[in-house]
């Protein structure tokens, strides 16, 4: 799954690239035309209607990106006997190939190279292609090896390891309900590594890589949309996922082609089902409050826990409920906390 991206970074019309940025109800600030005559009074409800159209729309395509990531476990296990490491590198050359008829239909070239001609732009985003990669490689691994549960975990507890971070490495300032989150989450880990024998260390690299990847792209902004950002991560990545496949070819053996045409017809949809849930994503950032995202952000856990237990039955011992239910009561506290501090601001 990869981090949503920055929320004003493209909107999912039909040119995806180059239809301009329009806030909801944007359409209200326009001049009337001269020749509404009279009738320009009957037109006062329409800044409403817009509102509420673009809203309703920002929580479809919000829905669509995280219920997507959600049953990612279940595309991921379709791809069988494909191992993880060939499914990553495959994911990584298909996702490249279709950001680039992306960006080819569209006629967003300009904006791309004008990206690549931005040396700080460019190797930043590198950086955060390092950090995507370990993610994807992570959640593969742990889905293909009957990890369902423990990769959801990694994103219950992803935005409370991203308000640790900041406070780690941007010296933010946290409020009581915030620190209470953290400590209550610090107690989860540790009660989950007492169940698990180990440490959850599927659930932390996943929370922070995905956490470092959302500081990168904050730092990045509105600068690149979200088709030049995976972009130009999968170019980044492409020489790993070519070695990758080489190291494969040489042990266990690549089994796309080798299987059937469904199986490599699926291996080659990886591109499409890892750039379409991010363009919906960047599409609801643009029309929806940022509380809203907050909260429809633990779609994908849920459906991903949901899969783990209720599908694929993986165990759940009680160390394990009381684990996930310490981080789901740290979120609660942490979402509550939003919602309070949304209300003063607009005060």
């Amino acid at each position: 799954m990869q981090n949503p991206s920055d929320p004003s970074e493209v909107d999912l019309d039909l040119n995806l690239a180059n239809t301009p940025a329009t806030a909801p109800g944007a359409a209200s600030n326009a001049a009337p035309d001269a020749s509404d005559g009279p009738a320009a009074p009957a037109a006062a409800p329409a800044p409403a209607l817009t509102d509420a159209a673009h809203r309703r729309a920002g929580l479809i395509y919000a829905v669509s990106a995280y219920g997507l990531w959600g049953v990612l476990p279940l595309y991921f296990l379709t791809l069988v006997p494909a191992g993880p490491w060939e499914v990553v590198a495959l994911r990584i050359l298909f996702s490249l190939v279709f950001c680039a008829i992306l960006i080819a239909v569209t006629r967003a070239w300009k904006p791309f190279v004008a990206v690549v001609k931005q040396p700080r732009i460019l190797f930043t985003m590198g950086l955060a292609g390092l950090f995507i990669y370990a993610n994807w490689q992570t959640y593969v691994i742990a889905t293909l090896t009957g990890h369902v549960v423990e990769a959801a975990l990694g994103y219950f507890i992803n935005p409370i390891v991203t308000i640790f971070l900041g406070v780690l490495l941007l010296k933010e300032r946290l409020r009581v309900s915030q620190w209470l989150a953290v400590g209550i989450s610090i107690l989860a880990v540790v009660v989950l590594t007492v169940g698990y024998g180990r440490l959850p260390w599927i659930s932390l690299v996943l929370a922070f890589s995905f956490g470092f990847y959302g500081l990168i792209k904050k730092r990045v902004g509105g600068s690149v949309d979200a088709v030049s950002g995976l972009a130009l991560e999968t170019v980044w990545l492409a020489p790993v996922a070519i070695v990758q496949l080489v190291i494969v070819g040489l042990t266990t053996g690549i089994t796309f082609g080798n299987v059937s045409i469904w199986h490599t017809l699926l291996l080659i949809a990886s591109g499409v089902i890892t750039a379409v849930p991010l363009l919906f994503f960047a599409s609801a950032a643009r029309r929806l409050p940022l509380v809203w995202m907050g909260f429809i952000q633990y779609v994908a856990p849920i459906i991903q826990f949901a899969v783990g237990v209720a599908i694929l039955h993986e165990a759940m011992p009680l160390e394990r409920w009381v684990g996930f239910g310490l981080v789901w009561v740290a979120l609660v506290i942490l979402s509550v906390d939003a919602i309070v501090a949304t209300k003063r601001q607009r005060k």
